[in-house]
């Protein structure tokens, strides 16, 4: 039986999710923190932090990076790389991307001040930060619709890794009500997209005890 250890918040783990739905992989799933610290976890991955997955033979893959190029080994079809090395080389810069410089911008900042704060660190969230972190998610919004207006999907032609990367993130953040959609049409349209996805159903789902989403935020057409 395959197996992920995650957090439902995480974007990363998110990301895995998707992507092993993309691939009709089904694993039980095991809610973590999302710094573990149980002496079981660490020994599975001492850097502490999910996802980790473990396959069906019990190979134990940790970081949601090492993960998915597991999976595109491992579980080459469907692929969620484009064909051509060119595509290729955009659809690994778009996925970092968004698990680099949107989550540090971004997702981080926002799931540390309104949710984790909360739950683990107390506290005020820094209106600051919040405000800030705003002003970044306009300017990747943007970014997602100058891509969209010139391809099919954020690397190109076919659905990759790069829509399945920012699509988690977006998530997470639209999931505490921080997207006004009104003004990124066409942002919204590729999210409604991938909203529609199979693989998106059980990302839609979830949700986080004394945290509640917008009331659109599971509605496929907003």
């Amino acid at each position: 039986m395959r197996r992920l250890y995650h957090h439902i918040l995480s974007p990363v783990c998110r990301k895995v999710r998707i992507a092993l739905a993309e691939k009709g992989l089904h694993c039980e799933l095991v809610s973590e923190d999302f710094v573990p610290a149980r002496a079981e976890f660490l020994k599975m991955n001492p850097a502490g932090e999910v996802p980790v997955f473990i396959d069906a033979n019990g190979t134990v893959v940790p970081d949601h990076s090492v993960i998915c190029e597991f999976l595109e080994e491992a579980y080459p079809t469907p692929s969620l790389l484009p064909k051509e090395p060119l595509a290729r080389i955009e659809a690994r810069r778009l996925t970092r991307f968004f698990d680099e410089k949107f989550s540090r911008e971004v997702s981080v900042p926002l799931l540390r001040e309104k949710v984790i704060k909360s739950l683990k660190i107390g506290g005020t969230p820094n209106s600051n930060i919040i405000r800030q972190s705003k002003g970044f998610l306009r300017q990747h919004l943007k970014y997602i619709e100058w891509l969209v207006l010139r391809r099919n999907w954020l690397a190109g032609a076919d659905f990759s890794y790069a829509d399945i990367a920012a699509a988690a993130h977006i998530s997470v953040v639209d999931y505490l009500g921080d997207i006004d959609w009104d003004k990124f049409a066409d942002a919204k349209d590729w999210y409604s997209r991938i909203k529609s996805r199979q693989s998106f159903r059980g990302i839609l789902k979830d949700r986080q005890s004394g945290f509640v989403p917008p009331s659109y935020y599971s509605e496929l057409d907003f």
